[in-house]
């Protein structure tokens, strides 16, 4: 008896040891997709940055995508799975959407374009994310922990980005390119509720201010960004430029 307790001891002092041997990884592909399954854990890491950044104001640069991840606090406008059939459904471009694509870039990634990545990274790629397969930029954040991984034309965040390439169903042989970036950002265009704003149950603010809240480089009709001192998060467009160009994408 006093074996087996003497054992259970040493199993308890060794456990923490386990627990911390495995590397971390942030993202891996199973089955079913993305795993997100030890995600938590690498969340956790950026948390000193989120506060020396509130601190400081702009640790993050101007313009992060909302989301859990890179020391965020935000979380996604809930998915809708109806829209998003809908919007992958599509055969050709609607021009709307290409309006409202092109005013999102603008707000986040105005220099680089489809190549962005967030400057706050001080370990940036070996390569432009439109030559990178998505299996390389998920390794590139699992080997750089503790820096903002915004990357592309929309700037996603790695627990946005796992999530929308898990729903297409996309394999981590599959280049970042300017479509594959396209097509997931039409998922958070179908979340946030164009469809609704075509059929008239929402109006063109109310769209505006969902679009705000998933990327913080837009402002809401106050102004400033839906996290506007959060992370050094702020609006990198007036409201009054947002307005006019989602009025050419919907007149009212």
């Amino acid at each position: 008896m006093l074996r087996r307790i003497w054992v259970l001891w040493i199993a308890v002092l060794l456990w923490p040891v386990g627990l911390w041997a495995d590397p971390l990884s942030l993202l891996r592909p199973s089955g079913q997709g993305w795993d997100l399954e030890r995600q938590p854990l690498v969340i956790s890491l950026p948390q000193p940055l989120v506060g020396r950044a509130s601190v400081a104001g702009s640790a993050f640069g101007p313009s992060l995508f909302a989301g859990r991840a890179e020391g965020s606090f935000f979380e996604p406008l809930p998915p809708r799975p109806e829209a998003r059939v809908r919007i992958r459904g599509m055969a050709q471009l609607p021009v709307d959407i290409a309006l409202v694509r092109a005013m999102i870039g603008r707000a986040e990634s105005p220099r680089n374009g489809y190549d962005a990545v967030q400057h706050g990274a001080k370990q940036k790629p070996r390569k432009p994310p439109t030559q990178m397969s998505l299996g390389e930029i998920f390794a590139w954040i699992d080997a750089t922990p503790g820096q903002p991984h915004a990357i592309g034309f929309y700037q996603f965040i790695p627990s946005t980005l796992a999530r929308l390439v898990t729903e297409l169903d996309l394999g981590p042989e599959v280049i970042f390119t300017p479509a594959v970036q396209d097509d997931l950002a039409n998922i958070l265009l179908a979340d946030a509720g164009i469809f609704d704003l075509r059929a008239g149950q929402i109006t063109r603010h109310q769209f505006m201010n969902n679009l705000a809240k998933i990327w913080a480089g837009l402002p809401t009709s106050s102004g400033k960004s839906h996290y506007h001192g959060y992370a050094g998060n702020k609006a990198t467009v007036t409201w009054a430029e947002f307005d006019r160009e989602m009025a050419r994408a919907f007149p009212s």
